[in-house]
């Protein structure tokens, strides 16, 4: 809204040009997102209460876990309404690429209310089956990637992109470009869900590695920076630094909320969003060994998760003493705030080295 009605209003006086500046609608976009969710957290909060959308927390998880039974859910509630009212503000809604994510992150919120409604309902920890989420998530995902494919307007859009290599980009068939797609869209989505099970642990990954495709975007849509980098040019991509502005202030004020010991939890409907934002965004920057690497820790966690289930099958033994590892690390009786922390620290790391590819080329 703000980027058009400085193209309006730049004709009445020449400085309402500055709404149109790529930095500060992401500034504009980042601090509006924050501020409404940290004025809307104590009502969202209310709100779940008196709906009674209260956590259920599983029979065989950690014992210590079991004083979390009753703390609000869906909280991811703040985080996505805040992410959307700023995007809608400060992005350009002339870009198909703000419409691809938004899409996206409608997509598979109304997967994760469904999945948090139906255990909620039920009063325990099942809500949607494996089956369903998958068949969903897949459908959401097609439709996406589809559109991407039948939509790009320039060959590096629909195209893979080898890091540490200047110039290497690799054209896509159909098949491929979409099928891979999927899989990076549905697996971020349940690797973040995964991840979602100690207080903030989800949620500063990925408003880190957000900002960090951010500066990606950035650097794309620039054509003397994507230039000097040996990066495709993609200039409908610097739009979506605004759109990851938007997601660091939704993501810092939840964490206000959410933060050790948490007053609420997000809920499927915001890890399953926040898993499909990131995917969908490394998607559309061609990025997505680069977005491997940063996200790691998600990585880890769902890897950990496979690794259990196939050694139980196979072997009849757990490798782990809980998984997802975050759950090893308990039972080994580390305390709730550092493994947050320190899963935090990882993350850090490895998107400096993910960003360190850009150069390395």
């Amino acid at each position: 809204m703000f980027e058009y009605l400085g193209t309006v209003l730049v004709s009445v006086d020449p400085g309402f040009d500055v709404l149109r500046y790529l930095t500060v609608r992401t500034i504009g976009g980042t601090l509006s997102a924050l501020v409404i969710s940290i004025l809307m957290g104590p009502v969202i909060i209310n709100f779940l209460k008196s709906m009674q959308f209260e956590q259920y927390v599983r029979t065989d998880g950690p014992e210590s876990h079991f004083k979390k039974t009753g703390t609000p859910t869906m909280g991811g509630l703040l985080i996505l309404s805040s992410l959307i009212i700023s995007t809608l503000l400060w992005a350009d809604l002339g870009n198909r690429y703000i419409w691809v994510v938004l899409s996206v992150t409608i997509g598979f919120s109304l997967i994760g209310f469904f999945d948090d409604y139906f255990k909620i309902k039920n009063k325990n920890s099942d809500g949607l089956s494996f089956k369903q989420k998958i068949l969903f998530q897949s459908l959401v995902a097609l439709v996406a990637m589809s559109y991407l494919y039948y939509s790009a307007e320039i060959i590096p859009e629909t195209s893979f992109i080898v890091p540490f290599f200047k110039d290497l980009i690799v054209p896509m068939s159909p098949f491929i470009f979409i099928f891979t797609g999927m899989f990076v869209l549905v697996g971020s989505s349940n690797a973040v869900n995964l991840t979602d099970g100690l207080d903030g642990l989800a949620i500063l990954p990925s408003v880190l590695i957000g900002g960090a495709l951010g500066l990606i975007a950035y650097a794309m849509g620039n054509q003397l920076i994507s230039d000097y980098l040996y990066l495709p040019h993609l200039p409908l991509s610097g739009e979506l630094i605004v759109f990851c502005g938007a997601l660091i202030g939704s993501g810092i004020g939840f964490l206000w909320y959410n933060t050790y010991p948490a007053e609420m939890f997000m809920g499927d409907i915001g890890s399953l969003a926040l898993g499909a934002i990131l995917g969908i965004i490394a998607i559309l920057l061609r990025h997505e060994l680069v977005f491997a690497i940063m996200a790691g820790v998600f990585v880890i966690e769902t890897l950990s998760v496979a690794i259990q289930i196939i050694s139980y099958k196979i072997r009849g033994k757990r490798v782990f003493l809980m998984a997802p590892i975050h759950h090893h690390y308990e039972l080994k009786g580390w305390a709730e705030p550092k493994i947050i922390v320190r899963f935090w620290i990882i993350t850090l790391v490895l998107i400096l080295i993910a960003l360190a590819t850009l150069k390395l080329r």
